[in-house]
């Protein structure tokens, strides 16, 4: 009896599975017990996000270029400055960090480029300056040298032709315009001119003299620092008027730099016209006769960034909720700086995403990607709102097109409007 309960042991696959050996390996509980909690755990993740491996977290990646070397690396920073105090990157008082440090870090595959100072030399006429700088504009190269440059005055880039002579580096040439007076129908205006002769600084000034107007000196007298230049007319009663010329801007699309990132690569400046009128009869009813520029406007020169990269797990949740490919760059930017891409942040909270939404939801508080306020505006796109951020993008395509018209749109009423 003994040995038939002994070889029913042995071999008991008469009344149990098909697999014996199976049975009997010592691992079989415990590597049964891993695989059933890990799709347990899985199966939770998917019906949070939605089935579409959402991933929101505290560390994003960043392509940091310095010296021209580009590294990609994970960061925990919350802004630019941060980012190279933890890598021990220094800059130096010449040195250009862009974006500003003080840029926060809300997105993956953020760009950030440090250039350091170059040598260069300023040459003022007779006096050289000596310099680093690290600045991509002559006019603020000079500037960063100690040279004050006047908007009259041309500053032009120049490749160094003599080593001995001018030293390593760059070259930066200011050629300077001299101080004089325009007397104009009897008001003194203070403007500056490259112009050589009287007949240049009328060309310079676009000013152009009517039947029976003179200069006086004529025009082919050369022009010197303080001198006044009348123009003159006889017989007619002349108002002359000064206003404020905006200063132009100009953008520079820049592929080194993240999308929806700007920066000032030369700070602009105002100009002055002086507009000249004709009173024509005793109402006090004018004409205008002429308008010049007696002080240039300097061009703003702005960097804006254009280089797209998007995480697929952002991506695959953008294509789940209908939005366009062309569009992802805007949703990207504009969900990486309201939320962190954090379908369960409460406005106000900051530097985590927390795993599970709050017990209430005050409604005079943005809640979630796009920060819905109340956060209840979803509830109408599936009874997920709280956690599933395709469901929180499907609200904020309606609220986008019905409010702005365009995803294009909104972003550019964001950046208009001070990041609102």
């Amino acid at each position: 009896m003994r040995r038939k309960i002994k070889e029913f042991f042995r071999h008991p696959e008469s009344d149990h599975s098909d697999n014996p050996r199976l049975h009997r390996h010592p691992f079989v509980v415990p590597v049964v017990t891993f695989i059933t909690l890990a799709a347990l755990v899985i199966s939770g993740l998917l019906v949070l996000s939605g089935g579409n491996n959402f991933r929101p977290g505290d560390a994003y990646i960043v392509k940091l270029t310095v010296d021209g070397k580009e590294r990609t690396l994970p960061t925990k920073a919350t802004n630019v400055g941060e980012l190279l105090s933890r890598l021990n990157i220094t800059l130096e008082p010449n040195d250009v960090v862009e974006p500003s440090a003080d840029t926060p870090i809300v997105e993956d595959f953020f760009r950030v480029n440090v250039y350091r100072a170059r040598p260069v030399v300023v040459i003022d006429g007779e006096h050289k300056v000596r310099a680093v700088s690290a600045a991509s504009t002559p006019r603020t190269i000079a500037r960063q040298a100690g040279v004050i440059v006047y908007p009259e005055d041309s500053a032009l880039a120049e490749p160094i032709d003599n080593i001995l002579k001018d030293g390593i580096g760059e070259k930066v040439v200011i050629t300077r315009s001299v101080p004089i007076t325009l007397n104009l129908y009897g008001t003194p205006v203070a403007t500056r001119t490259l112009g050589k002769t009287v007949s240049e600084v009328l060309k310079e000034k676009e000013i152009k003299l009517s039947e029976g107007e003179t200069t006086a000196p004529a025009g082919a007298t050369p022009v010197a620092a303080g001198m006044q230049i009348f123009v003159l007319s006889k017989g007619t009663q002349i108002q002359v008027v000064e206003e404020p010329i905006e200063a132009p801007r100009q953008v520079i699309e820049d592929a080194s730099l993240s999308f929806g990132t700007s920066v000032v690569r030369q700070p602009g400046a105002a100009g002055k016209r002086v507009v000249t009128y004709a009173v024509v009869n005793a109402s006090g009813e004018r004409q205008k006769i002429q308008e010049i520029i007696v002080q240039n406007p300097v061009t703003e020169v702005v960097a804006r960034g254009k280089a797209v990269q998007i995480p697929g797990d952002k991506t695959a949740v953008m294509n789940a909720a209908g939005i366009a490919p062309g569009d992802h760059a805007y949703v990207n930017f504009i969900m990486s700086h309201e939320s962190g891409w954090c379908p369960t942040k409460l406005q106000g909270q900051v530097g985590y995403c927390p795993p599970y939404p709050p017990d209430t939801i005050p409604s005079n508080k943005g809640y979630g990607l796009g920060q819905a306020t109340p956060g209840t505006k979803m509830s109408p796109y599936g009874a997920d709102w709280k956690t599933n951020p395709v469901t929180q993008l499907k609200w904020a395509v309606s609220y986008t097109k019905g409010r702005y018209g365009s995803w294009a749109a909104a972003y550019n009423y964001w950046q208009n409007n001070r990041h609102w």
